[in-house]
């Protein structure tokens, strides 16, 4: 929702309209260090389980709490800055990421961490969703096309990248050093956000539902923690078996919620449409692939390779530049017209399926195979991604065009959590099967530490690495599949419509 045509003219006076571009840059740094959060973690896992004594679960829920509470939240953020403004959810994001940077980066436990983290995410979704709606707000119909595509190359560079700079600040300082340098940055973006951004709102624009919100922040919790606390307490205890019907029963009631409020958080009545299902499907699946395999990669190549935390950043780099250099030559958003989107998305899903084989396969030989695996990685994300969005977005009526980004936003964050949970726990199903005695070990590094002589830690860091690679392979046929069958969806769906249209061809 956006505000009326006087209301533009009164709350974005020309003057700040002078200064688009640099609004751009201050909006597009916040939006960089948003999504640098969701994978920084990574390189600093050993750091994490020695000096918090934190355990692979510990870790997994850190970086989860993130991603959670952000797709929880994106929704209802969106909504609550078309109606209450967006340069106040703006600067409130703001102010709340980095009250929580500054309480991560002094974390004495793990706990006091991932509360913090959790408080990151509710900054993080009002940022995410405001910053996009100042875009469109601030740029006119010329230069919006060039203004988003700004927008979005930070975003798959901020993703991407985060390995790169936590182990570049890993190498200098201690690890609470890559929460605190967010600070600086959210103290600049407040000041610039307050001075140059103009305000707009909807007053009368439809309430946050903050019911649903709640439904779908526990239940997709309530799932998450099923799944990763499984290879600890055993797939069939009672403890999972009770949390992940819980999370089943509360995800059903926020579907029922959804179908029956006025003005629900995630309309059910898209999913009635294949292209958005397949669409979302794919979505998830990437999401899923790309940060559960950054995280199996860092611990590969510090734990097992034995690299330090920027020589592990450096290695994942590959990753990042070539989904940025595709997307900025746009070649995903060139293939469509020519393939078609299900075939577009089903080559990207192949790619980046091959990509996870490859490095499970290869990558423990050297990083020559890993290096490989990367780069078909990023040309599958590069590819996909932007067919996907424009499944998503051609599905949903133009009126609703916020409300489908913010959907995109959601599951992609969803699948974020979901990857770290699921590859995470077949890493510790795998690796507990293969050392029984390291099962009351909280990681890898309190299994070697316990270990007796020379013999029994190689062993170990082989169970490691056998995990690694069956958690990665895990990943791959996943992400296969789902590609799969969103391209075939999505494919239905326009036979589909070529049937109800004789003259429009498919």
């Amino acid at each position: 929702m956006t505000a009326t045509a006087a209301e533009q003219n009164d709350l974005a006076p020309g003057g700040a309209h002078a200064r688009r571009w640099l609004i751009l840059g201050v909006i597009c740094l916040a939006q960089l260090t948003v999504l640098l959060d969701n994978t920084v973690l990574n390189v600093a896992i050993p750091s994490l389980t020695t000096e918090l004594r934190a355990s692979t679960a510990d870790v997994q829920w850190m970086i989860n709490a993130y991603s959670l509470v952000q797709s929880g939240l994106l929704l209802t953020a969106g909504s609550a800055s078309d109606r209450y403004g967006r340069k106040r959810m703006l600067v409130a994001g703001l102010a709340v990421f980095g009250a929580g940077s500054l309480v991560a980066g002094l974390s004495q436990t793990s706990g006091q961490l991932i509360a913090a983290r959790a408080g990151m995410g509710v900054g993080g979704a009002l940022l995410i969703t405001t910053t996009l709606a100042v875009v469109v707000q601030i740029f006119d119909d010329t230069e919006r096309v060039k203004a988003i595509g700004i927008w979005s190359t930070v975003s798959s560079l901020g993703f991407a990248a985060g390995p790169l700079l936590g182990g570049a600040m890993l190498d200098h300082f201690w690890w609470g050093a890559i929460f605190l340098v967010n600070i600086p940055v959210a103290v600049v973006g407040l000041i610039a956000v307050v001075r140059l951004v103009p305000e707009s709102k909807n007053a009368g624009g439809d309430r946050p539902d903050l019911a649903g919100a709640l439904l779908s922040t526990l239940g997709m919790t309530a799932v998450v923690y099923a799944i990763i606390s499984g290879p600890e307490h055993g797939w069939g205890s009672g403890q999972v078996l009770l949390t992940a019907f819980a999370g089943a029963a509360v995800l059903t009631g926020f579907v029922l919620w959804e179908l029956h409020v006025p003005h629900p958080m995630l309309d059910m009545r898209f999913f009635r449409d294949q292209r958005f299902t397949g669409a979302v499907a794919g979505a998830v699946l990437v999401a899923f692939g790309m940060t559960g395999s950054l995280f199996l990669l860092t611990q590969h190549l510090q734990f097992v390779l034995g690299y330090g935390p920027l020589e592990a950043g450096l290695r994942t780099a590959p990753l990042a530049l070539t989904v940025v250099a595709l997307n900025l030559t746009g070649l995903g958003a060139r293939l469509v017209p020519r393939m078609g989107t299900p075939a577009t998305i089903a080559v990207g899903m192949c790619l980046l399926s091959a990509g996870l084989g490859a490095i499970a396969l290869l990558g423990g030989r050297g990083y020559g195979g890993m290096l490989l695996g990367l780069v078909v990685m990023g040309a599958g994300i590069a590819l996909a991604m932007p067919a996907m969005a424009n499944a998503i977005m051609s599905a949903i009526p133009p009126e609703k065009a916020g409300v489908g980004a913010g959907v995109n936003g959601t599951l992609a964050e969803f699948g974020n959590g979901l990857g770290v949970a699921v590859l995470g726990a077949v890493l510790n199903s795998r690796f507990t099967a293969l050392v029984p005695a390291a099962v009351g070990a909280a990681s890898l590094p309190a299994a070697l530490a316990a270990a007796d002589g020379a013999v029994e830690r190689a062993h170990l860091r082989d169970a490691f690495a056998a995990g690694l690679e069956t958690s990665q392979l895990v990943g791959a046929v996943a992400v296969l599949a789902g590609g799969l069958l969103a391209a075939f969806l999505l494919r239905r769906a326009e036979r589909a419509r070529a049937d109800r249209a004789p003259g429009v061809r498919a």
